[in-house]
């Protein structure tokens, strides 16, 4: 019995997220991403780089995970914890294409990743490179080095990279095999900040008093912006006590301190690398002049008075007072996270594309632990994707009717948002709410575009959360955003299913039994964003000892290429059982008549069961492999034929094999081996061995060498096509 299904491999089609209470855990058997830390390690000292980050595929995704990070604090990477593999940025297109990706400077960077610069309006060299064993590709290295690099690395960089590349990919290789591969965490693993030397006791209190020594005040921030130490001068001047400082971000333990510029220098201090200089008033009259010096190690930071236009008084040290309540998260850390939401969601294209960068950018930038979007349907609130929440309790609240009274039904009929910060709150505005979800705060977000409402967006957080003004504001911003973003989504997913339900009805749901042979098909559609493909494969039983095997692939990626799918099939089975070169060329004259501005590649195959043989035609299809009985594997390179539908009186050539039992011919698209900085005649190799390696014998086992090709393909690069294959195995 022939099946057709869908195989993932390491870069496999998009599966809807659930969260659950594992969630990000690297499932059993496998191995967390600590055992890359040395060697990123190495190449991050060997290469004088300030920040280095490591990047693997998400299971069952095709989205690249950050899965370690050294340099850069992990609030600042967020936005780029998870990057699809189609999207436009360094990482993705120098794992997407096999090659290195070096960016360096604003401009370089505004022309080819305008949103990346958007949103890092900061001077810095960066290069990324994928990991790779021969045809296997395991992930994306990242290294960035401060401005003052030269923009492209020097050739003992190159190499230094290439064999860190090298090793990880030995690594990872090596741990898939053994059957525990390394899979990334919810968070990534974080490197240890380099330093120079390390200092003993007495030498610490030294520094301690050489710094107390200097005029003004001086404080030292972690990697990841925390205090690690301030002088007494500098907790004078800020208002505050030592230990009130230490360990917390300025901007969280300083109120004052919690607009855009102070964390904006902070940021751009650690993303450059080049000292940032800036003023800030001090309520009610004072202000200070910050100076901050950068290494990858941390940021060492000058506190002075100052005068400005605003204030001419001489400064004298304030009293030591307790600092306000923390403001989390800073309102830059805020606003470059929803810089970043709208940039990216003008690139969603379905549904499933808003939900994950609506879930990926929301929850960070807001300090949320879980979100629902919700869509009316069918007069009921339906939860289209989630976030932090366990599908038990998602099946609880779906489908909730339009007309009960709850805060998300309420902000999507009525259009006005809705903010708890507390159970309590909740309660008095709705007297039946259960408490269900374990969450102490929430905000209900009408979701409107064009005057009407399309949704609903539930934030939830683990702890009661005052909603000051300013942030309700932001928030009802960015659910508009959410809102326009999701209609254009809908819209494209109904209009691409009504595509994918014409190409699924071009396609044999089923293929015929033909005594003596046994077949394993597999059709792969292209990644979320394409259009539907033209691609096709038939089996057609002529009588009881013969049958044509045929497989195509329509140039283009839409309803037309579809629609000539059929056509093309159409006249394959009109002519089935004439001379491979008589099938082919009839159905070159059909296509030219029909005119259709559209190009097809076709290998046709008359398979004669008594005989043992096989006799093929192609017209600019890729060439077939045939695994002899002995295990021995060939690519079959017939007579080229030009494509259908250019010449009407172009010809084609038959030529006959021989097909015993035992053997297997592998009939294919391009989808299967094409791949970006990958040499065609390398692949199909490749694809011969994989073919050799797998043994058709025993039952159901051609459904295995199947799946192996498709795995193979998708280990070898990322595929942007289509994928068409169809196994023949005389029995």
């Amino acid at each position: 019995m022939v099946r057709i299904w869908v195989t993932f491999g390491v870069f496999g089609a998009r599966s809807r997220r659930r969260s659950g209470a594992g969630e990000g855990v690297p499932g059993a058997g496998a191995v967390g991403p600590e055992t890359l830390e040395s060697v990123l390690t190495e190449v991050a000292r060997e290469c004088g780089t300030s920040a280095t980050a490591a990047y693997l595929p998400a299971p069952d995704e095709p989205v690249l995970q950050l899965a370690v990070l050294g340099g850069i604090p992990w609030e600042i990477s967020m936005p780029w914890a998870r990057v699809a593999l189609k999207a436009s940025s360094p990482v993705s297109d120098a794992v997407r294409e096999r090659r290195l990706v070096s960016v360096s400077g604003q401009e370089e960077l505004a022309r080819r990743y305008p949103r990346l610069a958007l949103v890092v309006p900061y001077r810095f060299t960066l290069v990324a490179v994928p990991i790779t064993t021969g045809q296997d590709v395991w992930g994306g290295l990242v290294l960035q080095w401060p401005a003052a690099h030269p923009p492209r690395p020097s050739p003992r960089e190159r190499e230094k990279i290439t064999e860190a590349c090298h090793r990880l990919g030995r690594l990872l290789r090596t741990a898939a095999e053994d059957g525990h591969p390394v899979l990334p965490a919810a968070e990534p693993v974080m490197l240890p900040p380099p330093r120079k030397r390390t200092a003993g006791p007495e030498e610490a209190q030294a520094a301690v008093d050489f710094a107390e020594r200097l005029p003004g005040g001086c404080c030292s921030l972690g990697v990841d912006g925390r205090i690690s130490f301030v002088s007494t001068t500098a907790a004078e001047l800020l208002g505050a006590g030592i230990e009130d400082l230490l360990g917390a971000k300025p901007w969280e333990a300083l109120r004052w301190l919690d607009e855009p510029t102070a964390e904006d220098s902070y940021r751009a201090a650690v993303l450059s690398q080049e000292p940032v200089s800036y003023l800030a008033l001090r309520p009610p009259d004072r202000w200070l002049s910050f100076s901050l010096v950068p290494d990858a190690s941390g940021i060492s930071v000058h506190i002075a008075p100052t005068h400005s236009a605003h204030a001419h008084a001489p400064v004298t040290a304030p009293g030591v007072s307790r600092p306000s309540s923390p403001a989390a998260p800073g309102r830059a850390t805020t606003l470059y996270q929803l810089m970043h939401l709208a940039a990216t969601l003008t690139e969603a294209v379905g549904v499933r594309d808003v939900v994950d960068q609506v879930a990926d950018q929301v929850l960070p930038a807001f300090g949320a632990s879980a979100l629902a979007l919700m869509t009316a349907e069918d007069g009921r609130l339906r939860i289209i994707g989630y976030r932090g929440y366990t599908a038990e309790l998602i099946e609880r609240f779906d489908a909730a009717p339009l007309t009960s009274d709850t805060p998300a039904v309420r902000a999507l009929t009525t259009g006005v948002p809705a903010f708890f910060a507390t159970f309590a709150d909740l309660k008095r505005a709705y007297p039946p709410a259960v408490h269900q979800d374990a969450r102490a705060a929430w905000a209900f977000l009408p979701l409107i575009t064009s005057g009407r409402p399309v949704g609903s967006l539930v934030l939830a957080y683990d702890r009661p959360h005052p909603f000051t003004a300013e942030e309700r504001g932001v928030l009802i911003s960015a659910a508009g955003l959410i809102a326009q973003a999701l209609d254009r989504a809908r819209l494209y997913d109904a209009k691409h299913q009504l595509a994918r339900n014409l190409q699924a009805g071009l396609l044999p749901h089923t293929l015929p039994r033909v005594v003596g042979l046994d077949v394993a098909a597999r059709y792969l559609p292209a990644t979320l964003g394409m259009e539907i493909g033209g691609d096709f494969y038939d089996l057609i039983r002529l009588d009881s000892t013969t049958a044509a095997a045929a497989i195509g692939d329509v140039q283009g990626h839409n309803v037309n290429a579809a629609a000539l799918m059929g056509q093309v099939r159409t006249a394959v089975h009109a002519t089935a059982g004439a001379a491979p070169d008589e099938v082919l060329t009839r159905t070159n004259r059909l296509l030219t008549d029909l005119d259709p501005d559209l190009f097809t590649s076709c290998l046709y195959a008359h398979l004669d069961l008594g005989a043992h043989t096989a006799c093929l035609a192609t017209a600019g299809h890729p060439p077939p492999l045939l695994r002899h009985p002995d295990g021995r594997t060939e690519a079959l390179r017939l007579p080229p034929g030009l494509l259908l539908g250019i010449d009407p009186d172009a010809g084609y050539a038959s030529t006959e094999i021989p097909l015993p039992p035992g053997s297997v011919l592998a009939l294919y698209t391009d989808g299967l081996v094409e791949a970006p900085g990958v040499d065609i005649d390398d692949a199909v190799d490749g694809l011969a061995r994989a073919l050799a390696r797998a043994d058709p014998a025993g039952p159901r086992s051609l459904d295995a060498v199947a799946d192996t090709l498709v795995q193979h393909a998708r280990r070898s690069a990322p595929r942007s096509d289509d994928i068409a294959l169809l196994l023949i195995h005389p029995t």
